[in-house]
Formats: C-alpha cells, structure tokens, sequence
C-alpha cells in the first residue's frame, strides 16, 4: 500500500469526502490505465476486438484505452507520429475544442496558444481538434523541456504549429493576440501520484502555497494576449482548492471573466466543484472514479463580444520571416522559435518503404542499404508508408539523417514487428 504525505491525506479526505477518498485510495492497487490517441492525418486503424484489445474513451474520439501497455518504444508508428501515448484526462481538450456550446459555429481558423505545452500532449490534442488551417503556437519555458515539445509537434506532423521557448512575459511583450490560450499550469502534481510515485516525495503544504501564487501570475499574463471574447482553458494535475476553485473564483472577480459549461455524459463520472459556496462549472476528473489520472479543467471567456473572435491567421507587430533551419528570436517580437512549423525538405527525391527490422536501425541511427534502383540523394524512409525521417543515399550505403536526439537509446533490438498494437 502506498504511503502517502500525513498532511496530504488530511486535506484530501475532508476535501472529497470519505466515500470518494476510500475510492481513490484503492487505485492504488490497480495499474493505471494505459492510453492512446490517433493522428487523424495519419489514417491508422486499430483492431478493436470484443474490446479485449482497445476501448474507446467517451470524450475523445481519437482515444483509446489499451488492454495492457506495449513496449511503444520499438514501434516506429509512435515515432512516425501516428498517436500519442498521453493520458485519458488531458484529452478531455477535444471534447472541449469541439463543443457546440463552447465554440463558436464559424468555419474561420483561430489562433491558439498552449502556454506551458511540454510534453506535447494538449497541443497535439488541440491542434487534431481546431478547425481547419488555425495556427497552434505551442511554448514551453524550460530549454529541455522545449526541445521535447519541439521533437513532439514535428512528429505529429501539422505545419500550422510553431514551437517557442519562452516565459510568459515574453508574450505579453510580443504583442500577439489569440482567440484561445491553454493554461495547463505547473502544480503540485497530486493527481499524478498513481501515475509517478516519484511526485509523493516532491509534495508539500508549501509547495502547494508557491504553486497557486505562480498559477496567478502565469494567468496574469496570458490574459493580457487574449483577444476580447477569447477563451482560455485553465487546468491542473493536482486536487485542491487553493490551486483549483480558489483559483478560478480568483479569476473571475479579478477579469470579470465568465464560467463557460462544457456538457459531459453521467457514465464519464467526472466530478464537478468540491468547494464549499463554489458550485461554477469546473470538471475533476479522480482516480478511481474517472478511468484516469487526476485532472481539474474549466473554460473562461474573456469579456468581450461574447464570442471567439477569428480570422485567418497572419504577420503580427513586428513579426518577420523565419529562416529555415535557424533559431531566431523572430515571429513576435523577441520570441525565440525552436520550430517554424516547416514541412518535408524540397530536396527528398524518393521515398523508400523501411522493413520493421531496417524501421528500427534508422531509429536507432544506423547507417541502413536502399534497394538498388533507389535514386541518389535525400531520400525519406517509411514504415507502412509512414515518414520516419530523411537519409541521405550514396549508392554504397544510405547515411542516417535522423536526428541524434529523437533516436531510440535501448541496446536491445527487435528481430521483428510482433503487432506491438494490432495495426491493421
């Protein structure tokens, strides 16, 4: 049995109620739910048989729960960009990018920021979701952090998104204005305990005082970006009060901002408001009541015209052109971009369908052979008609352009593609 922080344990017993802590306390015995969503530009199926395999997941129709977890890392599917492994709870964004009482009903493309986006998760969620050509800048402040979200987004495959490094200061500096920005703010982390024991240690009373302080400041600065009528999605892994309601209160009386519902089905068993006085529209999702982790999600409009203001994206304030390749404090003012959002090289010649085996020494960064009539040059290696990335073909040999921080590091290699997830 978990031990979990004395302190922890106290709040969140009188915060959910016994019969919900009793509840949440016996997921620790099972394993977590395993998780994946689909590329919809992708085009991959699975086989869903009697659900012993997969089963969907209510509010996201690209997810799915899997029986038991594979070993994703030797599928190069997942590293083509075809799903993402990401918990069930956070893809509760789609469900709210495509609400008809959420959004409004215009084909116009929106301009959406995912402000604390690392690793990846909600934007690539976002982005599947918006309406067609809206443009995702996805920004994380943490250098390391950045260039996973950069490896992510690419991956995924969506020319429409661009990848900052920045602090939210920056922003509001840059001058750029979005229709949406998502505020998936660093917490405490108390609902991914199940998930990530090591997060128990790092759980304090103070740490929970420095996290709401932080959560105000962020929100501070992403409401000054908002168009007027824009929304922003607020949202924690964690389940207090000071971090949650406390917080969303906070923001409605210091923006007048509206509390917006987002419908929900009785059978997904998310929870609304635990606090007292506070019965707003916001959504937890529990372990152990919910089939995921933990999260607390709810949407704000900014005042405004009372709508989602949209139009075609473009050059804003002072944006330039971003240089191919490079990494310029370009596109907003003094924004530093990891990612521009550009597609396949223009010089890729051929493309050349990999073998499992040969799919996993590209991914491993091993030189690789080309059948013999596979034209010189830079050429793109698939598997399954799937891009995993350039080589470039010297007759003699095919020279690995992948990049050396997306390669697979585990010594062991496969011998063969043992349907990993029942691709049909």
């Amino acid at each position: 049995m978990v031990t979990l922080p004395e302190a922890f344990v106290e709040s969140t017993r009188a915060l959910m109620g016994e019969e919900r802590f009793r509840r949440y306390l016996a997921a620790f015995d099972e394993e977590p739910p395993v998780s994946i969503r689909l590329n919809p530009r992708k085009g991959l199926e699975w086989k869903v048989e009697n659900g012993e395999f997969a089963t969907a997941i209510g509010w996201c129709p690209l997810g799915y729960y899997l029986a038991e977890r594979p070993n994703f890392t030797f599928d190069p599917l997942l590293h083509a960009g075809c799903y993402y492994v990401q918990e069930a709870a956070s893809m509760f964004i789609h469900h709210i990018l495509t609400s008809p009482s959420i959004m409004a009903d215009d084909p116009s493309p929106l301009t959406v920021l995912d402000l604390c986006a690392a690793p990846g998760g909600k934007s690539t969620c976002a982005i599947a979701a918006l309406k067609e050509d809206s443009r995702l800048w996805s920004n994380e402040p943490i250098r390391q952090r950045a260039s996973i979200l950069s490896e992510n987004i690419q991956k995924w495959g969506y020319p429409s998104c661009i990848v900052t490094n920045n602090y939210p200061g920056d922003y509001v500096r840059s001058g750029l204005m979005f229709d949406i920005i998502i505020c998936d703010v660093p917490c405490s982390g108390e609902g991914m305990f199940r998930k990530d024991p090591m997060t128990i240690g790092e759980w304090s009373s103070q740490n929970v005082e420095k996290c709401w302080r932080l959560q105000r400041e962020i929100v501070s600065d992403a409401w000054q970006c908002l168009k007027p009528g824009g929304l922003l999605i607020y949202s924690t892994c964690t389940f207090n009060t000071k971090e949650n309601e406390e917080n969303v209160r906070w923001m409605q009386e210091t923006f007048d901002a509206e509390l917006l519902p987002v419908a929900t089905l009785p059978e997904w068993n998310i929870m609304g408001s635990l606090l007292p006085g506070f019965d707003g529209p916001v959504y937890r999702f529990i372990p152990g009541i919910t089939r995921s982790e933990g999260l607390f999600v709810c949407v704000l409009r900014k005042s405004g015209k009372g709508r989602v203001e949209s139009g075609k994206w473009k050059e804003e304030r002072g944006e330039k052109k971003v240089e191919r390749g490079k990494r310029k404090e370009e596109r907003g003012k003094g924004l530093h971009v990891v990612f521009d959002g550009s597609g396949p090289l223009d010089e890729v010649v051929a493309s050349c369908d990999l073998s499992y085996a040969d799919a996993i020494r590209y991914l491993r960064g091993e030189a690789i052979m080309l059948p013999a009539d596979t034209p010189r040059g830079l050429v793109m290696v698939t598997f399954m008609g799937h891009p995993l990335g350039p080589v470039k073909n010297i007759g003699t040999r095919a020279n690995n352009l992948y990049p050396k921080e997306w390669r697979i590091k585990s010594t062991h290699i496969p011998t063969a593609y043992e349907a990993i997830l029942r691709h049909t």
